[in-house]
């Protein structure tokens, strides 16, 4: 079967909005129950992050759901057993995004394998180096059929980023910031001239962009120059209003919101 990464990205020419959870966040088994509640408002990926204990790429908000999302008593092991009969119901691509350590200390084809056998379609590490993913993984992700989407920055040169996006399964995530993530109101000039520098260069892949996209205005402004944005704080912080209904409230409120309904 053709990735759905892959099948979405045919199909949705743009517009595609990704959005990021934490696996255990606000409660232990909310994962499921967002990725149903996300679904229903049209969204068309998922990003679900495993809690690490170090997330060096993470700004104050995800940093801190992930702590949450540890005491509560969420791993990497409890993540995929939440996740088998996942394929059930929903039906949009879903990435698993976090960092190396908890992969390899589960074991990098073990880890390969759950992933297909729960129907994850691709993995965001973003502190696995290319050239190593290169070397010593890409060949069993293509063995799984799971995507590896690897990230680019503002500091990545001309060849590097051909290279990366060479290596990219699926799309190629454009950090719009070389900082930690975390919610911005507006896109600056300086992203502008980045975004239209990749839209120039014809990658092989498409891409997505990530890291301070927050409200309708900067997700608009940044499917002008990709073919969608992923939006990760902005929506931790909505879910994690306690007072601001159920779970599935907070959800329809903040997916209507940048969908402009």
């Amino acid at each position: 079967m053709k990735n759905r990464i892959d099948q979405l990205f045919s199909r949705q020419e743009k517009e595609i909005l990704s959005i990021y959870i934490t696996a255990g966040y606000p409660e232990l088994h909310d994962t499921v129950r967002l990725l149903h509640a996300l679904q229903d408002q049209g969204v068309h990926m998922v990003e679900i992050g495993f809690p690490f204990s170090d997330p060096l790429a993470d700004g104050p908000v995800i940093q801190e759901s992930s702590q949450i999302a540890l005491r509560n008593g969420m791993t990497l092991k409890l993540l995929f057993q939440e996740l088998m009969d996942i394929r059930k119901a929903i039906h949009m691509p879903l990435v698993l995004m976090g960092y190396l350590n908890p992969v390899l200390q589960m074991g990098m084809e073990v880890f390969l394998t759950k992933c297909r056998d729960t129907g994850i379609d691709g993995v965001i590490l973003p502190d696995l180096p290319p050239d190593e993913y290169e070397e010593n993984y890409a060949a069993m992700f293509r063995q799984y059929g799971i995507h590896l989407i690897l990230l680019v920055t503002p500091h990545s040169g001309e060849d590097r980023i051909r290279r990366i996006a060479s290596l990219s399964g699926g799309y190629l995530y454009m950090v719009a910031e070389a900082s930690t993530t975390g919610a911005r109101d507006a896109v600056r000039e300086h992203q502008l001239a980045y975004f239209r520098r990749l839209q120039g260069m014809n990658l092989p892949v498409p891409g997505l962009i990530g890291f301070g996209i927050s409200n309708r205005e900067t997700f608009l402004s940044a499917c002008e120059y990709a073919r969608g944005a992923i939006i990760g704080s902005a929506f931790i912080s909505a879910i994690g209003a306690q007072n601001a209904g159920t779970l599935e409230e907070r959800v329809e409120s903040f997916v209507r919101g940048i969908q402009g309904r």
